[in-house]
């Protein structure tokens, strides 16, 4: 079949009957919902409202369907294809697929259960399908008066649950992010049983804490952990337990998205600890940001370090906003990301935002009580949550919402054990 509509022959309601190659062609769709069938060719036209297109629940290899463009306005209201339970290039139908490029011709072939619907081609590209974001969060382990083996789980709408009790030894000052789009993984730290580890604990993506992995790479504790390439985990930085400065260490450790840990990377950049780490951008970059180095004083950074969304570290960026240590950090309104609270010369509530290319903007004024060695996590799928923390006293439970604006809320009352030294992490795909 040539594609073209002289090729084709027409009812006499206008519907194209057949193709060449046994293709039929449909009334143009301007629905903002459709479901197709394979063996078929639709003309979608978005120019008054973006489309859903709900592909067949059952299909054979070799079942064909056809999406056009019909007005070129895709590049303004996008076409979305739900695969209905099938696969989509080896992806479930909870990722996202959609076609944005004005003119766009997409040619879907089902290639079999294994990999499933497949783009044959395009003029584009066969996009890859983008998971949605994680909807939940999770704090756990940390320290008051001993080190803690609980966790609270945070739900979609930012409401923290009371202690549960998880597997594991405790552990303080790791490092824990999210993988594979919908589990996390907290690593490092130190242990209960003395000493910095290399330990991981994986987060399945209904919130259960695994038993102990064995640690791959070099032990050390004070390090932070962030997403990068939408999908995988890097831990950098930290500090060895050592009482000298080349304690302080400005290695990496990449996760790939089935949470396996890779040995040791050469570090990048300015070794420090007490550092905060966060993803950013559409395409999976992240950032390393602030922290302390191990001279005289032990003085505050505001430096930054880009991640590319393969993994690799950037040399120093000169920071922006007041240098300080112990802080947190989380993306909000699916492409940006705050840094928040941490120490100074004093236990400080300011907030420091990052665009979605990675630029971070001057302080903004603290909310909610100064605290440091507290955890940040993403929910919802656009908002922050800030949680727990050291103030003047013991640990406490207080936490403050972000909105997906990056507005940060006055404190809220919190729940469980109060503790600081914890790490968080967000998971699940289902709100």
């Amino acid at each position: 079949m040539s594609g073209l509509v002289t090729d084709n022959i027409f009812g006499s309601s206008g519907v194209v009957i057949a193709a060449a190659g046994g293709l039929s062609w449909q009334s143009v769709v301007t629905a903002a919902t459709v479901t197709v069938s394979a063996g078929n060719g639709y003309f979608i036209n978005t120019t008054s409202n973006a489309c859903t297109i709900t592909l067949p629940s059952s299909a054979d290899a070799g079942d064909q369907i056809i999406l056009a463009d019909y007005a070129r306005n895709w590049g303004t209201n996008a076409i979305t294809i739900d695969s209905n339970g099938l696969l989509f290039q080896g992806k479930t139908d909870v990722y996202i697929v959609d076609y944005d490029t004005a003119g766009q011709t997409v040619n879907l072939v089902y290639s079999g259960s294994t990999v499933g619907w497949t783009p044959a081609s395009d003029i584009v590209s066969a996009y890859e399908p983008v998971a949605p974001p994680t909807q939940k969060g999770i704090f756990c382990y940390g320290y008051e008066g001993g080190y803690h083996t609980l966790s609270n789980l945070v739900n979609s709408s930012g409401v923290v649950a009371s202690d549960v009790s998880v597997a594991g030894t405790g552990v303080q000052e790791l490092g824990g992010a999210s993988y594979g789009g919908d589990k996390g993984i907290f690593g490092y730290g130190e242990i209960s049983t003395g000493g910095n580890t290399a330990k991981t604990n994986l987060v399945s993506n209904t919130g259960v804490i695994s038993a102990d992995v064995t640690g791959v790479g070099s032990t050390r504790y004070q390090t932070a952990a962030t997403t990068y390439g939408t999908d995988k985990v890097i831990f950098g930085y930290g500090n060895n337990g050592g009482p000298t400065p080349t304690a302080t260490s400005a290695i990496t450790n990449l996760v790939s998205n089935s949470g396996v840990v890779a040995l040791d990377t050469t570090g990048v950049g300015t070794a420090r600890t007490d550092i905060a780490a966060v993803g950013f951008g559409s395409t999976g970059q992240a950032m390393f940001g602030y922290g302390n180095t191990f001279a005289l004083g032990h003085p505050k950074q505001n430096l930054t370090n880009i991640v590319a969304n393969t993994g690799v570290v950037a040399t120093d960026t000169t920071g922006v906003g007041t240098a300080r240590s112990g802080l947190a950090a989380a993306g909000y309104g699916t492409d940006k990301a705050i840094f928040g609270f941490g120490i100074a010369g004093a236990k400080t509530a300011i907030t420091n935002l990052v665009s979605n290319t990675g630029v971070v903007a001057t302080d903004t004024a603290g909310v909610g009580t100064a605290r440091l060695l507290l955890a940040a996590t993403s929910y919802g799928g656009d908002k922050a949550i800030f949680g727990y923390g050291h103030p003047a006293g013991p640990g406490v439970s207080l936490t403050n919402l972000v909105s997906n604006s990056g507005v940060v809320a006055l404190d809220t009352t919190g729940v469980g054990t109060g503790r600081s030294k914890l790490v968080a992490c967000g998971y699940s795909f289902s709100a």
